[in-house]
């Protein structure tokens, strides 16, 4: 989870910017932490606690008001409405890495993600970004190759993971969809050498770089298994204590090591 919540913060001073490089300063004081992270967290402490999704989004999300969610997103969390309301936006699949961590077998995975989803975005698409992304951090974690997880989420999802990086660069815009963002986000891994240069690259691909981070940043620690202690240092520095109480509750939990 932390690859996804360092992915969030690095890429919160860069979004819809188009910077044309890999080559950036990874922080800075104005490096935060966005809704991203708020409900990656969220996610956990339904997982570590038995909490109901709705429950731990609405307290999360009223207590990190100012984190930066969604329009129809912020007015359910102040809402008395606990209906979901067919999103297909990628927030459904920006949270939803803890999932990937704490799960035993794909079967759970892909229906604790859709559980996750679905009580906000229960479009198909909402779900299915979900899922992908929980998959290929599952995947990661138990060993499969990038050719094996490629191969997994173009047959059980339908996406198109044949574009380059370089290619979807040329006409890569600002886009909050699971459809636009996901398989993106997948890409931006496969391509990666290691998990500072997954992030690297969600960066410069540009659009909704903290997302586009997070989804990849949760995959590539999956996969890599490390990153780089300065890194973690200082996406440390940059949580509430309440928030890092949990994140290391799940480490500690699910014999997550960094």
């Amino acid at each position: 989870m932390i690859g996804a919540i360092a992915g969030d913060i690095i890429g919160s001073i860069y979004e819809g910017k188009v910077i044309g490089t890999i080559d950036f300063p990874l922080f800075s004081e104005k490096s935060k932490f966005t809704d991203d992270t708020v409900m990656s967290i969220a996610v956990a402490d339904a997982i570590l606690t038995g909490k109901d999704y709705v429950t731990v989004y609405k307290e999360y999300g009223r207590q990190y008001a100012r984190a930066g969610y969604g329009g129809r997103f912020k007015k359910w969390i102040f809402s008395d409405d606990t209906e979901p309301y067919n999103s297909y936006g990628n927030g459904s699949a920006m949270r939803v890495s803890p999932i990937g961590f704490a799960l035993e077998t794909i079967e759970k995975v892909l229906e604790e993600a859709r559980r996750s989803a679905e009580v906000t975005h229960n479009h198909p698409e909402g779900i299915k970004g979900a899922q992908a992304t929980a998959a290929a951090v599952f995947l990661s974690l138990k060993g499969s190759s990038k050719k094996e997880i490629k191969d997994y989420i173009v047959s059980n999802f339908q996406y198109n993971l044949d574009k380059t990086l370089e290619e979807i660069s040329k006409s890569y815009r600002f886009e909050i969809s699971c459809q636009v963002t996901v398989p993106e986000s997948i890409t931006v891994f496969l391509e990666s050498k290691n998990f500072e240069d997954a992030i690297r690259k969600a960066v410069f691909l540009g659009g909704d770089s903290d997302t586009i981070a997070s989804i990849a940043g949760s995959i590539a620690q999956a996969f890599y298994k490390k990153i780089p202690r300065e890194i973690v240092k200082k996406t440390y520095q940059k949580l509430s204590p309440d928030l890092l109480k949990i994140v290391e509750q799940f480490n500690t939990t699910f014999k997550i090591t960094l």
